[in-house]
């Protein structure tokens, strides 16, 4: 088998392929491509198997090619949907091609000369001259209805199993600009596959399908699964619905840490399959390391940090890190104090905040600065009741009732983290 193939299999990474995919694999270094359509300003983590199986692709020594769907964006993928699409307007299309571009560019190996170095393209480049007319004289002609109506995602729509009305004309002929990108690939990048998820085989067989009739020629096809958690849930959303997207200023780097740290031993085990590039050597000790420790969450840190380092580099990974070490008191008040203000506010999401001037805050009473000026506790007899008790910390730090905050202690610069036992945390912000 081929040793592509294979890498796929055994990461559980493999649904399905055509006849002659593994052969034509073997033959010779092979250009294939996956689609990507902007429907947004930055990829998610839905996004990363497509990504992933593209750099394997190249590390195999075949030739990736990541298409950005300017053109197929415009009309949106029928494929898994139950509503149309909203459609966007052009200036807004043309900031997220470009923005998933500069994103795609980060994981693939674009420089030198081999001959398996990567390539972006843009459907909209040939899609853009071509009419109404001549779309439907030398490309419609090619696919019966029939054959389009037979798909999946089509049938779903019209027999209502999606909970749609049926679908517009728009979306039917999703599948047929599909087909005509692989076409077109096919005859001037000389693309022989095509890859995708799994929701994807109808549209991409269509285009193998197209590039027979009009070029009499052989294309393939190689899908992989689509993704869930364990349980059978979705994957890659927060409980309130939310993406955690690949651009650090939609989802922070710590938050994206905190996703995969957050893995269960079963979709750990899973996920540093499919999301590193670890080998199965590798995957293998440290399933046994897990498995004999797993109150130690070796699989989830290292899954954590591959994917972290992998899509934001290792800075922000040890950003990351030093974010989760104070949240879990394992860290030093000088490493809470050198924390910047996003990854300090994404730590401590939800802890009431207060804003008070610095004269209010610095060098007075903690007592005071306790109960009367920020209101974190009721009163000073409050306060000085749980001082007594040593329950109180500021910067994760104990103090006594001597304690005064200075200029040095502020959390970049502008923060100081009140905390009474373990739980209760208060976030004073020093306006400058």
């Amino acid at each position: 088998m081929n040793s592509f193939i294979e890498e796929l299999k055994w990461r559980g990474l493999f649904a399905d392929m055509m006849p002659g995919t593994d052969e034509q694999l073997n033959k010779e270094v092979t250009t294939a491509y996956i689609g990507f359509d902007p429907t947004a300003d930055s990829l998610h983590i839905g996004s990363l198997i497509q990504i992933k199986i593209l750099a394997h692709f190249q590390q195999h020594g075949h030739k990736p090619i990541a298409l950005v769907g300017g053109a197929t964006g415009m009309i949106g993928d029928p494929s898994g949907k139950s509503a149309e699409r909203n459609l966007l307007d052009e200036a807004t299309l043309l900031h997220y091609v470009e923005c998933l571009q500069n994103q795609l560019s980060r994981f693939l190996n674009f420089d030198g000369n081999e001959p398996n170095k990567a390539e972006q393209v843009n459907n909209y480049d040939w899609m853009k001259n071509i009419s109404f007319l001549d779309f439907a004289k030398n490309v419609g002609k090619n696919i019966t209805v029939n054959y389009m109506m037979a798909k999946d995602s089509v049938k779903k729509r019209f027999s209502g199993e999606s909970g749609a009305d049926g679908m517009s004309f728009t979306e039917f002929t999703y599948q047929l600009i599909q087909g005509y990108d692989f076409l077109h690939l096919y005859q001037h990048n000389n693309v022989k596959l095509q890859m995708g998820g799994s929701d994807q085989w109808g549209n991409i067989t269509t285009g193998t399908e197209l590039i027979r009739r009009k070029a009499q020629g052989e294309a393939f096809a190689l899908t992989v699964p689509l993704i869930t958690k364990a349980d059978g849930s979705k994957f890659g959303k927060s409980e309130s619905g939310e993406n955690y997207w690949l651009d650090k200023k939609k989802t922070s780097a710590y938050k994206f840490y905190q996703f995969w740290l957050n893995a269960t031993d079963a979709d750990a085990e899973r996920f540093i399959k499919f999301y590193t590039f670890l080998s199965k050597e590798e995957i293998e000790g440290l399933v046994e390391e897990h498995t004999a420790a797993p109150h130690e969450r070796k699989l989830q840190k290292k899954l954590a940090e591959e994917v972290t380092v992998w899509v934001h580099g290792r800075e922000e990974y040890e950003k990351a890190l030093k974010a989760s070490e104070i949240l879990f008191g394992r860290s030093t008040a000088e490493d809470l104090v050198s924390l910047d203000e996003e990854i300090f506010l994404e730590v401590f999401d939800g802890v009431p905040q207060k804003e008070l001037a610095k004269a209010d805050v610095l060098e007075v009473s903690i007592i005071d600065l306790l109960s009367e000026k920020s209101g974190f506790l009721k009163s000073k007899s409050e306060a000085q009741r749980e001082m007594k008790g040593n329950a109180i910390s500021v910067n994760k730090q104990k103090v006594n009732d001597t304690f005064t905050a200075q200029e040095s202690d502020l959390i970049d610069g502008k923060f100081l983290l009140l905390q009474k036992g373990k739980k209760s945390y208060f976030i004073v912000k020093v306006l400058s």
